[in-house]
Parts: structure tokens; sequence; C-alpha cells
């Protein structure tokens, strides 16, 4: 089965071989790198940038402003902050120009924690992201569905964020991706440069098809009534992981995974609340104005009088950054014990 990484590089070839992809460029992605995790490498329309991300935001709109598509990558979401103003003249392009003026562009950038990058390699963006209006923002968990979502965000008119989980990069899926050979080696063998004797390397890519995951719209990978957890991400495992520990205590999860954060698919999200009654945001962003607290406040908006516990929210703690030692970080983002404690507090409280 493919990693994330390889999922992610299969998608930009199929991009640029079937979707009009013409430009895939950032700090290390073109050749000999191939990206900071592999997941350019090989490509024939990849090519390297200065190590300037406003100036990396700023080429992918004045190519898409001309209309041709492109996937830009920022090295990591860490770097990206000082590009806001530029994100934001992106996503209010198209309503600037009265519809006039669409911008078929990809930024992707690794996100979260998980590799113990410290202060500056742990950030999360996910909260920042859904703050820029005009912007779709996708989140994948898993490889199918990162080679999916890659596809429908280059298919789209408009500009998408692509944010990839850093911890996520070397997961392998359980499904495999259409024309993906069955066989991990031979996997490997096709379209990942070796390590040695690496001269003159091409990559041999498999007939791959084309397979698209809706922007917007998530899915239930544990199903339950007891209680809904609503995550993205590398949370999503996190999750999943608790609501197969619990079951074997008759104590009954559903996990959603969003897999967009903008659109995100509130019908599934109040339809889950509404079979269980009990419901748990979690993910890696920091706490104070996160992304869940907006889903907590509509869903205790929306489903209030049927409710059976207050709607909790479970992510990173607010703090300046992450700390290099792994005790710091793994105590700045939720934990798999943390996920468990928080459901069973849920579970706990009497309506």
């Amino acid at each position: 089965m493919a990693s994330m990484a390889q999922a992610i590089r299969m998608a930009l070839h199929y991009g640029e071989a079937h979707l009009g992809v013409k430009d895939i460029f950032g700090q290390d992605v073109g050749a000999p790198l191939g990206g900071v995790f592999t997941a350019t490498q090989g490509l024939q329309t990849a090519w390297n940038t200065p190590l300037d991300e406003r100036g990396i935001i700023s080429m992918a709109m004045g190519i898409a402003m001309a209309g041709d598509r492109c996937v830009a990558e920022i090295q990591f979401a860490d770097y990206i902050f000082n590009t806001i103003d530029l994100l934001k003249i992106a996503g209010n392009t198209l309503w600037c120009t009265n519809g006039q003026v669409p911008l078929p562009m990809v930024v992707m950038t690794p996100v979260g924690a998980g590799i113990f990058g410290s202060v500056y390699h742990s950030h999360s963006f996910d909260a920042w992201a859904s703050r820029i209006p005009g912007w779709k923002i996708v989140m994948p968990s898993n490889p199918l569905d990162a080679y999916g979502l890659m596809l429908s965000a280059i298919k789209d008119p408009n500009p998408v964020l692509y944010l990839k989980s850093k911890a996520l990069m070397r997961h392998k899926g359980i499904e495999l991706i259409p024309g993906e050979p069955s066989d991990e080696k031979a996997l490997k063998a096709m379209i990942d440069k070796p390590v040695q004797n690496s001269a003159g390397w091409k990559p041999r890519w498999p007939d791959l098809e084309e397979y698209l995951v809706p922007i917007g719209k998530g899915k239930i990978v544990h199903e339950g009534h007891h209680l809904t957890i609503v995550t993205y991400s590398r949370m999503v495992h996190l999750c999943t992981e608790i609501a197969e520990k619990l079951a074997q205590e008759n104590i009954s999860i559903e996990v959603i995974d969003l897999r967009s954060i903008y659109p995100y698919d509130w019908d599934m999200i109040k339809t889950s609340v509404l079979k269980t009654g009990r419901v748990l945001f979690v993910n890696e962003d920091t706490d104070v104005t996160n992304f869940g607290e907006h889903l907590a406040y509509r869903v205790t908006q929306e489903c209030f009088y049927q409710l059976m516990a207050r709607p909790k929210v479970l992510a990173g703690k607010n703090l300046p950054g992450i700390g290099l030692n792994p005790n710091l970080e793994k105590n700045s983002v939720p934990q798999i014990q943390d996920i468990e404690l928080a459901v069973r507090d849920i579970l706990e409280e009497v309506p």
C-alpha cells in the first residue's frame, strides 16, 4: 500500500499528466530532493524556488490569474504565517472581480506535531486557515483520501489549501489507490528514487486512474451510538484506536473524519450528534479560537435540546511553541490517553 507521501506524489503526477497542472514548485520541491518528505519526487513539472514564502504564494497567484493550474508548496506550515495577507487576497479575488478572475491554485504545506520538530516545525494551521474566506481547506488522514482530495483540489477553479500531516507522511494505507500496484516493493521500485546510484533515475508511473474525494464531504470511520468524535488528519487514527478499545467495554463511539475543514460536512456532524447526544471535537491546533470551538458553538445552537452532555473540545495547549523534548511535545498536543479521558468524562456527565 502507498504511503501518504507516495499517494500525494502519484496524485500530482496524475494532475500534470491529465488535469493541466503546469507548475509544481516550492523550496526543494524539484530535483534532486523532491520535497522534504519526497512528495514531489520525480515529477516532470516540479521546480525549486528560493527560500521565499511570499514569493511562492505570489507566483502561484500570478500563474492562476493567467489561467493555468499550479500547485505550490510551503515547506512547513510554520513558515506560512508571513503570507497571510497574500492568502487573504487570493481568497477574495473571485469576489472582488465579480466572478471574472478565478484562481485555480493549490497551496500544500505540512502541518502539526508528531515529528518532534520543536518550536519551528510543529505548528498547526487549520484554525488560521478556517478564518481566511474564499479558500477551501482539506486535511487527509490516509493515502487514498490524500490522493482523492488532491485531485479534487487541482480540479477546483479556486484556491485550495492542502494541509498534510507531517507525522502521517510515512503512514501506509489499507486501501489501494486506483491503478496502484498491490505489491509495496513494486511501487517503491517504480516511483521512489533510490538512495544510492540514482544518477539518471526516472520514475515509472503506474497506470493511475481518476479518483475524487468531494471537498466538504466527511466520512464515518467508526460507527457508534453513545458519543460522537469529530476530528481530522492525524487525530483520526488516535480517536479510532480509542473507539476500538472502548468497544470492548460496550461503549459505542462514532468517529467522523471531516477530511475538509471548509466547507465542512455539517449534515454528517448534526445527524451523528442527534443520534448520540454527545460530542467531542479533537484536533491539535491551540485551544483558544480553535476551529473545534466553532463546531461546538454550532452544535450548541442547533442541537441544544437534544444534547445529553456539554460539547467538549480537546485541542493543543495555548502555548507560544512546542518544546523539543518528546515529553514537552506530548504534553502540548492531545495524546491517546487524553482522548480516552475526555470521552469517559463526557459519558459520565448526567443530563
